[in-house]
């Protein structure tokens, strides 16, 4: 299903302002972004158990099971989909520069951990200023395009992240949010839910 959806890619429509795209953004770079927002909208049909638990994976390519989550396995999977596996690439980036991350937890660890550094929000956020393109934490909406990644504070210093997907919702007219809160992957107006920490663009490490 995921395979015809990328194969039938709906453009972006004329709504979509110039101002979304970089004028140094390769086709390459845009056409990415189109399939990464295509299988992330693909991600509300699956049934997903909220659950943040420590489980041992494999490497590279693990993944908890299918059937249970947290809000960066959303971004995770939407990223397999596409060829790009970011347990390796976060995994990979801390055990070279893992002064660069933050120590989480109340027993930080002391070394990279390919189990469970990926599905962590704040790693996920260094990694995408560092490899990635960080961009304006912006009020507009139109300058949030399908293919983002955007990370919230929900209250509490508790992190949250979700992918901008090219759906727009018929009562703002905003592009909307692949996310999971609690109640599995959603696709929902929520862009502006929660204060916005992060706004970023991670084409994989090959664009």
């Amino acid at each position: 299903m995921l395979a015809a959806a990328l194969a039938a890619l709906v453009p972006i429509t004329s709504s979509a302002s110039t101002t979304q795209v970089k004028p140094e953004e390769t086709a390459a770079q845009r056409e990415f972004l189109k399939k990464l927002a295509v299988a992330a909208a693909e991600r509300p049909q699956h049934v997903v158990r909220y659950e943040p638990a420590y489980v041992g994976i494999p490497y590279p390519g693990g993944d908890v099971p299918a059937d249970t989550g947290v809000c960066t396995d959303e971004v995770i999977r939407a990223y397999r989909a596409v060829g790009v596996d970011l347990q390796k690439e976060v995994h990979e980036d801390m055990k070279e520069n893992f002064s660069a991350y933050p120590r989480i937890g109340t027993k930080p660890a002391k070394r990279a951990d390919a189990n469970i550094d990926h599905r962590r929000v704040p790693n996920l956020m260094v990694f995408f200023s560092r490899k990635g393109e960080t961009l304006t934490i912006a009020e507009r909406p139109e300058d949030y395009a399908p293919g983002d990644l955007v990370t919230w504070d929900l209250g509490g210093d508790v992190p949250h992240i979700g992918i901008v997907v090219d759906q727009k919702s018929p009562a703002s007219g905003r592009y909307m949010i692949v996310h999971n809160i609690g109640r599995g992957p959603k696709i929902e107006d929520s862009l502006f839910s929660w204060k916005i920490t992060g706004h970023y663009r991670y084409y994989g490490p090959s664009l």
